[in-house]
């Protein structure tokens, strides 16, 4: 059995934390806490707008007072809003789904590289029986 080198463990442990800051710093661009509480507030916004907007249609035409802003403007506008919304969300989806897939493609590469090394590690087993039955 090989004894563990200290030497080597110690940059096995460097390399872990390089790529574990790395990937928090992906994690942070497509969507950390700061992200969330921007998405909070940006949320809060559309909902206080589109709201705003169906408060204005609801004063003209229930109450039948007049506001500054046309009824079908802020129909359009509330559609507009809706539209940009969902935009917004299909794009974080895509950011989302391009990190997953940065993620499946650094465990395959991991695994791979693993396979091999248990391949060499078959030969080198293999290789020490034969030249131990050779001997015997």
């Amino acid at each position: 059995m090989e004894d563990l080198d200290p030497i080597k463990l110690k940059a096995e442990l460097d390399q872990f934390k390089k790529e574990k800051e790395k990937i928090r710093q992906l994690m942070g661009q497509i969507g950390g806490k700061d992200a969330e509480k921007q998405d909070r507030w940006l949320n809060r916004i559309f909902i206080l707008a589109i709201a705003l907007l169906a408060i204005n249609d609801v004063m003209h035409h229930v109450l039948h007072i007049n506001t500054p802003v046309s009824v079908d403007f802020s129909i359009g506008l509330a559609v507009l809003l809706v539209s940009v919304k969902i935009i917004w969300m299909m794009h974080k989806s895509t950011k989302v789904e391009h990190f997953q897939f940065w993620i499946l493609n650094s465990i395959e590469f991991r695994l791979n590289d693993v396979a091999k090394q248990l391949r060499t590690l078959e030969k080198t087993i293999e290789k020490y029986h034969a030249d131990d039955a050779k001997n015997s």
